[in-house]
């Protein structure tokens, strides 16, 4: 899509992002106001309205929470293809690596620039106001920084090469469509912007604190972005001197600890607990977090022939009809669209605290023949079921971005990679979700042991939290990322040889047609002409 098309809805979405969530009595100056009023330079006129920009754009991150998960996670392998409760599973060409010009998983560029291009109409003019406490104005263009940033690392992840867009330019009168053309950037342009950008939101933050509301962001959670980019950096592109700079990002941060309980991380009642280093806010009444109900299951479909165990040795009377309280959900249809592998719910040891916090399991069971049989195996996520309020399902638990476990596991990856033993990072990971009592301390075994051990604790430890497909592509054995398939592991994805270029996404053709300067993503079959 032509970022100047983009640009049309430019002024509805300026006004809907500051005002959506805040002053009431905007409304009357929209009324009285002319219609680019936002876009110029009668709206930054004191703190409240750039403090409600901000917000806006933090509001705006929450509407991306379920593209963030889709591309951290989808592609992952660890999502079912098979349809296991009599309702058709949804985004199966994603799912099975079957993307093409034609079904590119996600369209537009994954919806990103639209942010980023408000984003840098905030950073244009928040650097030249001149009534902020300079404090104040500084930690408002890190929190701007580091969010462009954020999009921007999931557009290198994704697309490798996009279009850098810096500045508001079309905000600033520019509307010819052909001075707008942007043509994708290198890879290694964009993860230069991404550093800069990262680094330029420590720089303005410097020693000032962490806000104590973990729902905007913060210097440390620029700190665990910087760790991400920087071992991104290093791993998948070989910059081995960025490790040292991910470790000392990841170091600096303060103030956190896990939980005890892994469980009690998500619970709607622990909001900006000690683990949370930032996160979406949800809350009832608020919002609720998209799509959690399409990982559940539909209580028609559970039809009196389910139950919690396997054996049915309860008794054929005591089959599920709604386990988990769905069926009075505020606003959600309830039904599974998506389903993780009951292989992934296996590989959990029965004593992992992990396993139960994240899904509930439940079978399908023949009762008609004895020994009973059990036809279905599947899980439903609970990890985010959030919380009941006035008897309805409310899916308002946060959804974090950064959090202590992540943390730890990256500086075990970093560790592991400069040759070191990470047991100290996984270890404290592990005893949590054993409640101290690991039956399996982890040993060191060397680099490419250490790796897949520390991919399988990211794997049961994030389940729903947009980082699989990522760490897939990051970690490695030997030489090789882990996303490829393999005779030293089980988890890749993707044939080196026929699919290798498959790690980055295609576009779909609307974008090169409307713009002629965007190529295709290498690899994929295109009709656009050379």
């Amino acid at each position: 899509m032509l970022l100047s098309e983009m640009m049309k809805k430019i002024r509805f979405y300026l006004c809907w992002a500051v005002l959506l969530l805040l002053v009431p009595s905007c409304k009357d100056t929209l009324d009285l106001a002319p219609e680019d009023y936002f876009g110029n330079n009668n709206y930054w006129q004191n703190e409240a309205q750039v403090s409600n920009f901000m917000v806006g754009l933090h509001k705006q991150f929450r509407d991306n929470q379920f593209q963030f998960l889709r591309l951290g996670e989808m592609r992952g392998g660890i999502y079912s293809n098979v349809d296991r409760q009599a309702t058709s599973l949804n985004e199966l060409p994603l799912i099975e690596q079957r993307l093409e010009e034609t079904s590119s998983g996600v369209s537009s560029w994954a919806g990103f620039y639209g942010p980023i291009l408000q984003i840098n109409l905030f950073i244009q003019k928040v650097e030249a106001i001149g009534f902020l406490a300079e404090t104040r104005k500084n930690y408002l263009l890190g929190q701007a920084y580091a969010l462009r940033a954020y999009y921007y690392f999931h557009l290198l992840r994704t697309y490798g090469g996009v279009p850098l867009v810096l500045e508001a330019d079309v905000l600033n009168g520019t509307t010819d469509a052909v001075l707008l053309r942007k043509a994708r950037s290198g890879e290694q342009e964009v993860l230069a912007a991404v550093k800069a950008d990262v680094s330029r939101s420590l720089s303005l933050f410097g020693a000032q604190a962490s806000a104590t509301d973990k729902s905007l962001w913060s210097p440390n959670a620029s700190r665990m972005l910087k760790g991400e980019v920087f071992l991104w950096s290093a791993k998948v592109y070989g910059n081995t001197a960025d490790l040292a700079e991910a470790k000392t990002a990841l170091n600096a941060v303060t103030g956190t600890s896990l939980l005890p309980v892994f469980s009690t991380v998500f619970a709607y009642n622990q909001k900006n607990n000690n683990e949370v280093i930032f996160a979406v806010r949800y809350r009832v009444g608020e919002a609720e977090m998209t799509g959690v109900a399409a990982y559940t299951y539909s209580t028609f479909n559970l039809n009196g022939l389910h139950y919690k165990d396997s054996t049915a040795s309860a008794g054929i009377g005591n089959f599920l009809v709604d386990p988990l309280l769905l069926a009075a959900t505020n606003s959600q249809q309830v039904i599974q669209r998506y389903g993780y592998t009951f292989e992934l719910f296996q590989s959990y040891d029965l004593a992992d605290t992990r396993r139960n916090a994240t899904f509930y399991d439940y079978y399908k069971v023949n009762t008609d023949v004895k020994p009973y049989v059990a036809t279905i195996k599947n899980t439903a996520l609970v990890k985010f079921l959030g919380t009941i309020d006035a008897n309805k399902r409310y899916f308002s638990d946060d959804w974090p971005v950064y959090r202590e476990a992540d943390r730890l596991l990256m500086l075990a990856e970093i560790t592991n990679a400069e040759g070191g033993d990470p047991a100290t990072y996984i270890q404290a990971v592990r005893d949590r979700a054993f409640a101290g009592k690991d039956p399996k301390p982890f040993v060191n075994k060397g680099k490419d042991a250490n790796e897949l051990a520390i991919f399988e604790e990211r794997t049961k430890e994030f389940v729903h939290e947009g980082r699989r497909w990522y760490d897939l592509r990051r970690m490695k054995y030997g030489t090789e990322p882990l996303v490829f398939k393999s005779v030293n592991h089980p988890y890749g994805v993707l044939d080196k040889t026929t699919q290798g270029y498959r790690i980055l996404w295609p576009i779909e053709a609307a974008i090169w047609t409307n713009d002629p300067l965007v190529t295709q993503t290498p690899g994929y079959s295109t009709a656009r002409p050379n």
